[in-house]
């Protein structure tokens, strides 16, 4: 059986952290990161390349996590 299933390095579909040309161990910025846990690995430039929005969704994460800790702490004090 022969097949002619043959797609270039560039056309593979994966996770795009396992690809060789990802990264070499640079930094990646908030939005990069951001893209990466939203699209599950598969694309690091969903967000686009203007910091605003990787900004957003950290500060956004840190306001979640700081009001319910607050949250917790002033409820099992009331008891």
């Amino acid at each position: 059986m022969k097949t002619d299933f043959d797609f270039p390095k560039k056309d593979l579909i994966g996770p795009v952290v396992f690809r060789p040309d990802f990264n070499n161990f640079e930094t990646i910025n908030l939005n990069q990161a951001w893209s990466l846990f939203f699209t599950a690995g598969q694309n690091d430039k969903a967000l686009g390349e203007e910091a605003e929005l990787g900004n957003f969704f950290t500060n956004l994460l840190i306001a979640v996590v700081v009001t319910g800790s607050l949250w917790g702490i002033y409820f099992s004090n009331l008891g």
